[in-house]
């Protein structure tokens, strides 16, 4: 390629990351090295299942659709337009294409070989980074807020994409790996290997990693002739050994041997080739791993059958989140994973149901309410949920309402086989009272909402807190103007809905000591869900509604709207926000430890220094209870 060519290719990759990171004599290197690739309108480059191509892709002009398979259908995942990178699976997997490239219109794309790229990618941090976090989120270009050169991965986890799944995604590999000693003879150990069926063995020196020997080895080394199968296997092996510890993480892994350009990893105690063998993990392994994450289980519910085999999806989603928590990944992205697969887990419950009892009489919307609705469930705790189904004749009303009464019966009763127990308040579609026409529930909320407290026992603030987990939209909508068009001006609902919040127990008694419980079968223990989350919960709930902030219904991100949108308390919003996070970790810790909801935790159990962290978040909320109060005029119900 001629200097002038190459000199224009380099100045227009500049303006994109990850080659702004590059010096001009880097990109000019790369610049030379590139193919030029011209489609046609409809042209495909590349497509799913097609062996990986030796290149990565950069749009230089044109529009480039990337497309999937889902449910038989091809569904477009993205548009690339100039300086969009793509096509980047041959970086991180052996196995083919899962997507489709195809040219909107006619259009120029830049073919970057993957050899001449890796040393780059291995000798600039911020290269590195780059694609570790866009292959690890499979976002647009994390870097760039404005969409400028945003980076496609080739790695589909779910419709909705979900975030950052790889920096936590389990990662199965092989515990028990072949150990060699530095004086074993090549036959000998290429012998052993072929026996336990495995392509590696780890040269030790007690019990510690100074190499490894992999069939790549014998094939270059032994089946040329250049070492006889007599010598012993120093000759051979690679050295040294590129070590990480046990709880790496499939991104992490796959871009250690992408940088280091091995085939193997080592696993060793402390991560460090200065401790114990724990285990070898292979190219194989993180091809085996991609197929276990989000993605797969939300396909997997959507193939389920039974009861059994969404149980069985959500026993590995539990084991996702406590892999997430024990390296500290931040709970809004294991949120929003884990609340993805339980909507999904609902959708295919009421799909279960409506296949046993047949296709619906009218269209209907099922809400998932309470924590559910937050998507803020990461424990199995109980299930609460509302049928909204739409208006029909009197005449048919009756045998409407039965059916889906029998629906939501059905896919209640499913649910509870999946593991979240029937609400004890009754708050489920399968409840009479909770099952009506959209008309019914609109006359409910305007009860609610016009005249709260004349029957006080109805109301549960959770039903202000949904999700539509299956059915029409528009239904949901309706609900939410409902919401939204009372409460304008409604001073009584608001002193009615912020002095419900101010009644929960204070966690901390005037001693600053820890609320504990006094009887029953939590004695000695402190309550942090109704004692320290809950006040959180309804007092986010509270503002959100009061500042018609709509289509946001988790805790944490409506903290974090409000903050936005009410920038005077920003301070106290946004440390309610952070509170919330640290006392839900405590209590999703305390779930996943003792198998319960977590509810009630031992503070002698705690350390210290936890004691001080779990009290010092109980701070906030003394400032957000004076803002409630301050802000509403609290009378008829204090």
């Amino acid at each position: 390629m001629s200097n002038s060519i190459a000199e224009n290719i380099a100045n227009f990759l500049k303006e994109y990351p990850p080659f702004n990171y590059l010096s001009h004599d880097e990109l000019i290197q790369v610049a030379t090295s590139i193919g030029v690739v011209n489609l046609d309108k409809h042209k495909t480059l590349f497509q799913i299942d097609d062996k990986l191509h030796d290149s990565f892709y950069v749009v230089a002009s044109g529009v480039i659709n990337l497309s999937v398979i889902a449910d038989a259908e091809e569904t477009l995942l993205n548009k690339c337009y100039a300086g969009d990178v793509f096509g980047l699976r041959p970086f991180f997997a052996k196995n083919n294409y899962m997507m489709t490239a195809k040219a909107r219109e006619d259009s120029i794309v830049y073919a970057i070989p993957i050899n001449v790229f890796k040393p780059f990618v291995a000798q600039n941090s911020q290269v590195l980074d780059f694609l570790l976090e866009s292959f690890a989120t499979n976002t647009r270009n994390p870097f760039d807020k404005e969409n400028r050169g945003k980076l496609i991965t080739d790695n589909v986890y779910t419709e909705n994409q979900t975030t950052e799944i790889q920096y936590f995604q389990s990662l199965a590999y092989n515990k028990t790996p072949i150990k060699i000693a530095v004086t074993t003879v090549i036959k000998d150990a290429a012998q052993l290997m072929t026996e336990n069926l495995i392509d590696s063995a780890i040269v030790t020196d007690q019990n510690q990693p100074i190499g490894i020997v992999t069939d790549t080895d014998f094939r270059s080394k032994i089946a040329n002739g250049r070492f006889p199968i007599t010598n012993t296997v120093e000759k051979i092996m690679s050295s040294p050994v590129i070590t990480v510890p046990e709880n790496v993480s499939v991104a992490e892994a796959q871009l250690l041997l992408l940088k280091h350009n091995v085939s193997h990893l080592c696993v060793t105690a402390d991560g460090s080739d200065k401790s114990d063998v724990k285990g070898i993990i292979s190219e194989h392994d993180l091809i085996v791993a991609q197929a276990n994450n989000p993605g797969v289980l939300i396909k997997e519910i959507k193939r389920a059958l039974s009861p059994k085999e969404l149980k069985q999806v959500r026993e590995k989603l539990t084991d996702l989140i406590q892999a997430s928590i024990a390296k500290n990944i931040p709970l809004p992205h294991i949120y929003n994973i884990s609340g993805e697969i339980i909507t999904a887990i609902v959708k295919r419950s009421v799909e279960l149901a409506i296949l046993d009892l047949g296709s619906p009489p009218a269209r209907f919307a099922w809400l998932s309410i309470g924590s559910q609705g937050r998507k803020e469930q990461l424990l199995l705790t109980d299930q609460d949920s509302i049928l909204v189904f739409e208006d029909v004749s009197v005449e048919k009303y009756r045998d409407v309402k039965d059916y889906f009464l029998k629906l939501a019966k059905r896919a209640t009763a499913i649910l509870e086989k999946v593991g979240y127990e029937f609400c004890p308040n009754g708050h489920m579609a399968s409840n009479m009272l909770w099952c009506k026409s959209l008309t019914d529930w609109i006359k409910q909320y305007n009860s609610w909402m016009k005249t709260p407290g004349e029957k006080s026992n109805d109301i549960s603030s959770i039903f202000f807190d949904y999700e539509i987990a299956f059915g029409e939209g528009k239904i949901e909508d309706a609900i939410t103007d409902v919401i939204f068009n009372n409460s304008k001006n409604n001073v009584l609902f608001f002193d009615y809905l912020g002095n419900d919040t101010l009644r929960k127990n204070p966690p901390l008694n005037f001693f600053k000591k820890f609320n504990l419980e006094e009887d029953g079968e939590h004695k000695g223990k402190f309550d942090i869900k109704n004692r320290a989350i809950m006040p959180l919960v309804d007092g986010a709930r509270l503002f959100a509604i009061s500042l018609n902030l709509r289509g946001i219904n988790n805790t944490y991100l409506r903290f974090k709207q409000l903050a936005m949108i009410d920038p005077k308390y920003s301070e106290i919003y946004l440390n309610c926000a952070d509170a919330f996070l640290i006392l839900s970790k405590f209590r999703t810790l305390e779930g996943l430890k003792n198998d319960t909801s977590g509810d009630f935790i031992n503070i002698d159990e705690l350390s210290k220094a936890d004691r001080e962290k779990l009290k010092n978040a109980l701070g906030p909320m003394k400032e957000l209870e004076e803002l409630i109060k301050d802000k509403f005029r609290l009378t008829q119900f204090s």
